[in-house]
C-alpha cells in the first residue's frame, strides 16, 4: 500500500475540502505512530510500527479524524487554525473517529475481525458476561443497599454524609452514582461505566434509545456526544439551564445585598 492509495481510501471514508497529504515516514517510533500537522495538512505514518495493513489503516484514520476535526474548527472560526497546546483528544474526536472506522468497516476499508481468533473470541464473551455484566449488576444492587443505608440513617436521625465518610470510607461523588444505577433501571450489561451515564438521563425513552446504542456496539464517547447535541437541541433544556443559572445569580446577589445592609446596620 502506497501513500496514494492510503489517502484515496480516506476521502473513500469521508470527503474533505481541505486537501492533505499522506506519507509514510519508512521509521519506527517508540513514541508514536503516526501525527498530524494541522498548519500544513500533513498525515505522517511510523509504518514500521504496523504488522499489517489495517493497523496502518486503523492509525491512518486516526490522523485523519484530526485532519477533519481541524477542517470543522476552521470553518466554525472563519479561517482560524487551532490554538496549539489545546486539547486534541477529546470526546467530539473520538466520537468522530469512530464513527469513521463505522464507515471504514462498512466499506470494506478496515477490519475489526475478532472471530478469527478463536480464543480471542471466546475470551471477549468471558469478559462480556463474567465480568463486565456480572460487576454491573453488582454494582446495581449495591445502589439499592445504599439508599437503604440513606432511608436508615434518616430514621435514626444520622447524618447519611458522615456515615458515608467515616463509617463507609466511600467518596460522596461514588455513592451518588452507585445510588443513581440502584434506583434506575438500567441493563448491567452495559457495564457499571456506561450505566452511570445512561441513568444520568431523565427520561426513560432516552434511557432507552442510549442503551440500545451502546449494546449495538456504538462506543461510549459516541453516544455521549449524540447526547450532548440532543441536549443542546431540546429547548426546555435550555431553559433550565438558564433558569438555575439566574437563580444562582439571584441567590449571590441576596446574599450579598444581605451582607451590606448588615454592614450598614452596624454603621
Amino acid at each position: 500500500m502506497d501513500n496514494e492509495t492510503i489517502r484515496q481510501k480516506l476521502l473513500e471514508i469521508e470527503d474533505t475540502e481541505i486537501d492533505f497529504t499522506v506519507t509514510m515516514t519508512g521509521k519506527e517510533s517508540t513514541r508514536v505512530n503516526g501525527l498530524y500537522k494541522p498548519d500544513t495538512h500533513e498525515i505522517l505514518l511510523h509504518n514500521k510500527n504496523f504488522k499489517d495493513d489495517m493497523q496502518l489503516i486503523y492509525t491512518a484514520i486516526h490522523e485523519y479524524t484530526h485532519h477533519l476535526m481541524t477542517e470543522q474548527e476552521i470553518a466554525e472560526t472563519g479561517g482560524k487554525l487551532p490554538l496549539k497546546g489545546g486539547k486534541v483528544h477529546t470526546q467530539a474526536f473520538w466520537a468522530k473517529f469512530h464513527e469513521l472506522l463505522q464507515k471504514a468497516e462498512e466499506l470494506g476499508i478496515y477490519r475489526l475481525n475478532i472471530d478469527s481468533n478463536q480464543e480471542l473470541a471466546e475470551l471477549t464473551q468471558k469478559i462480556k458476561k463474567e465480568y463486565i455484566e456480572v460487576n454491573g449488576r453488582l454494582m446495581q444492587e449495591f445502589g439499592k443497599l445504599l439508599a437503604k443505608a440513606h432511608a436508615l440513617c434518616e430514621a435514626a436521625n444520622i447524618r447519611y454524609e458522615d456515615y458515608l465518610d467515616r463509617v463507609l470510607c466511600l467518596p460522596r461523588t461514588s455513592a451518588r452514582e452507585i445510588t443513581k444505577v440502584g434506583v434506575v433501571e438500567v441493563n448491567p450489561a452495559l457495564g457499571f461505566d456506561n450505566m452511570k451515564k445512561v441513568a444520568m438521563l431523565k427520561k426513560s425513552d432516552e434511557r432507552s434509545s442510549a442503551e440500545q446504542q451502546l449494546l449495538s456496539g456504538k462506543t461510549p464517547d459516541t453516544v455521549s456526544e449524540l447526547m450532548k447535541k440532543h441536549s443542546a437541541e431540546d429547548p426546555r433544556n435550555k431553559l433550565e439551564k438558564e433558569r438555575n443559572r439566574l437563580e444562582k445569580t439571584i441567590a449571590a446577589l441576596q446574599q450579598r445585598l444581605q451582607l451590606i445592609e448588615e454592614s450598614l446596620e452596624s454603621l
